[in-house]
């Protein structure tokens, strides 16, 4: 099989990790063309800096020993199979790097025999492209879960970010659908390489030269869809890993039925998308607004709203605290208004310090006014256009929701 065949087959199987988006382009080159935004296996992701980066995404093998229901390379089923040697992956990433089609690597794997041999492989290919290459570009790698601490240790020396894939939110269906993976397997190696993360910044401060352990910190994945878990479980989980182990980003992905098991939704189901969306828009607000999970579902609220975002769900159950006066609100009480996000909370506070805003102040803040109107004041005044109950507010934010939405979902 040549390198290009195994590039297309690897590509394709890596697909289903959400950890990276895909740019969607179909434009090739043409004859007497400059560039291809159209090879296999290149998709685009995003910086803290808000710089859009372009990474090779593949897995290094997709000959799987495990059985998993959900997977698409799980051992059972009858797929094209092709393992990459270390050699030939490294190769590839420089010369699509010389080429200009990539900025980085987004690097995964099938559990090619065990756990540990896959892991050496993978550490194998970075040590070739840091050492050998002299490689500086981005580098995230999934861990194997399983692998040997030694390994991990490794890993998070070669790159930028590590991640371990928790994949179904409770123990009880990793069980039922993946019978070859342990719970612990997953817990244990984010716990380690959180405390590792911990213990080489702290001797970056006391030794300059200290080597750096995977610099943009690790992420994981869950499934959303694939077994019956609620909302409520999948937020609480997520809010223990930010908390526990600092993960940067706990990314959802709705599930895509590609198996046929009696445990799993049935092949021709769409994928959950709204739900998913919900579901990012809820981790935002664990992420930057200061909720908390137990405030956007709870024992009366196990799932999300779908009908409008969770901001608009919480303020509509908790409209006792609402409206709120634009100049007189603290700014976490700002930040739990819909429509208004972190700059334009604290653009409002800066503003309040030189003199009263007024409404038509809000639109150059970039407050969205089409959901905020209803849950504010301003210098007094209430600008909603429908009276102050939930059901007549929730009507008009569902109205709104419906386009809204639809432009963010077309992005994807």
């Amino acid at each position: 099989m040549n390198l290009m065949e195994k590039l297309r087959i690897l590509a394709d199987s890596a697909k289903y990790d959400v950890s990276c988006a895909s740019s969607g382009s179909g434009r090739k080159n043409t004859p007497g063309g400059i560039g291809n935004a159209y090879m296999a296996g290149i998709c685009h992701s995003w910086a803290d800096d808000g710089r859009c980066i372009s990474l090779l995404k593949v897995l290094f093998s997709n000959a799987c020993v495990y059985d998993c229901a959900y997977c698409i390379n799980r051992v059972t089923n009858n797929i094209p199979r092709a393992t990459f040697t270390p050699e030939e992956l490294a190769e590839l990433t420089i010369q699509f790097y010389r080429r200009n089609y990539i900025e980085g690597l987004f690097l995964s794997s099938a559990v090619l025999k065990s756990p540990d041999y896959t892991m050496e492989l993978l550490i194998k290919t970075l040590k070739l492209l840091r050492v050998n290459y002299r490689f500086n570009g981005y580098i995230h790698v999934k861990v194997i879960p399983g692998a040997d601490p030694v390994l991990i240790d490794q890993a998070g020396l070669y790159a930028d970010r590590v991640s371990v894939n928790i994949e179904l939110p409770t123990r009880k269906s990793l069980q039922m659908l993946a019978p070859h993976k342990q719970h612990e397997h997953i817990i244990t190696p984010m716990s380690y390489i959180h405390q590792r993360i911990l213990e080489f910044n702290e001797d970056k401060r006391k030794i300059r030269h200290t080597p750096v352990f995977a610099p943009a910190g690790q992420s994981t994945q869950m499934i959303i869809g694939a077994t019956p878990e609620s909302d409520a479980q999948i937020l609480r989980l997520a809010e223990y890993l930010y908390r526990n182990f600092g993960l940067k980003r706990v990314y959802y992905s709705a599930y895509v039925p590609v198996n046929q098991h009696p445990n799993l939704p049935a092949i021709y189901t769409e994928p959950p998308l709204l739900r998913e969306h919900r579901i990012y828009q809820a981790d935002w607000l664990l992420r930057y607004y200061g909720f908390q999970a137990s405030e956007l579902v709870d024992e009366f609220h196990q799932n999300l709203d779908l009908d409008v975002d969770p901001k608009c769900g919480w303020a509509l159950r908790n409209l006792h605290l609402f409206p709120v006066e634009i100049n007189k609100a603290p700014y976490e009480m700002l930040l739990r208004v819909p429509g208004i996000g972190v700059k334009s909370a604290l653009k409002i506070v800066k503003a309040r310090q030189l003199g009263s805003i007024s409404y038509d102040d809000l639109k150059r803040f970039r407050v969205v006014l089409k959901r905020a109107q209803y849950f504010i004041t301003c210098k007094g005044k209430y600008y909603g256009n429908v009276p102050f109950k939930s059901e007549s507010i929730r009507n008009s934010l569902v109205e709104t929701e419906d386009t809204v939405l639809y432009e963010q979902l077309r992005m994807f």
